[in-house]
C-alpha cells in the first residue's frame, strides 16, 4: 500500500544526500548560473519587494544576489521561522546582520517586520517536478505562507538532479510559477 508520508521522507533523505555530495566547484558554478537567471527574472517582473530564504547547508547560495538587490534599492524580505508552521516576514538590511533561528535557520537581525505586498518569492526545496510542485523539508512553512500571497510570482531554485517525475502532492501544496535549475 502506498504511504505518501514515507515516500516524501525517503525523497527528502535522498535529495539531501545528493545535494550534500555535490563537488564544491560544481555547486559554485550552478549557484552563479541560478543567481544570474534570478536577477533577470526579478528585472523582467520589475519586482520591488522580493521575499527570499536565507540559505542553510547545501541550499543554493543566494547571498551574492541578495547583496546586489539591496545595493539596487530593492526591498528584500526574509523569513523568520516561528512555532506552529508560521513565518514572520523580516526586512533584510545586510547579508551579514543575521541571527540564528529555529531548526538551524538564520534570519535578518533587528526584527523589523514587513507586512506589505510581495512581488516575488524565491523559495528553496528538495525536489521538484515539471508541474512546478515542490517537496520542502516537511513542516509546511512555505505552503502555509505562499497561499497568503496568491498574486506574487513564485520561483524556486534547485539543481538538475532535484527534478523528479512527480512530487507527491497533497491539497495544501502550492504550485509555483517557475523552477530554475542550475546547470
Amino acid at each position: 500500500m502506498y504511504d505518501i508520508t514515507q515516500h516524501k521522507k525517503d525523497l527528502r533523505q535522498q535529495m539531501l544526500q545528493l545535494r550534500d555530495a555535490m563537488l564544491p566547484a560544481v555547486k559554485r558554478e550552478m549557484d552563479k548560473n541560478i543567481r544570474t537567471r534570478l536577477a533577470a527574472i526579478i528585472k523582467e517582473k520589475n519586482a520591488r519587494v522580493v521575499h527570499c530564504y536565507l540559505p542553510m547547508g547545501s541550499e543554493v547560495n543566494v547571498f551574492p544576489l541578495l547583496a546586489e538587490l539591496l545595493s539596487a534599492g530593492i526591498k528584500v524580505i526574509s523569513p523568520k521561522t516561528l512555532p506552529k508552521r508560521q513565518l514572520q516576514n523580516l526586512v533584510l538590511h545586510s547579508v551579514t546582520d543575521l541571527e540564528p533561528g529555529m531548526w538551524g535557520t538564520i534570519h535578518p537581525g533587528g526584527n523589523e517586520e514587513y507586512s506589505g505586498p510581495i512581488d516575488l518569492f524565491i523559495v528553496p526545496g528538495l525536489a521538484f517536478d515539471s508541474d512546478r510542485y515542490r517537496l520542502g523539508y516537511g513542516a509546511g512553512y512555505y505552503d502555509n505562507h505562499l497561499c497568503n500571497h496568491p498574486d506574487a510570482y513564485k520561483v524556486a531554485v534547485a539543481y538538475p538532479f532535484q527534478l523528479i517525475d512527480k512530487v507527491p502532492i497533497e491539497p495544501h501544496d502550492v504550485q509555483l510559477n517557475e523552477v530554475l535549475f542550475g546547470g
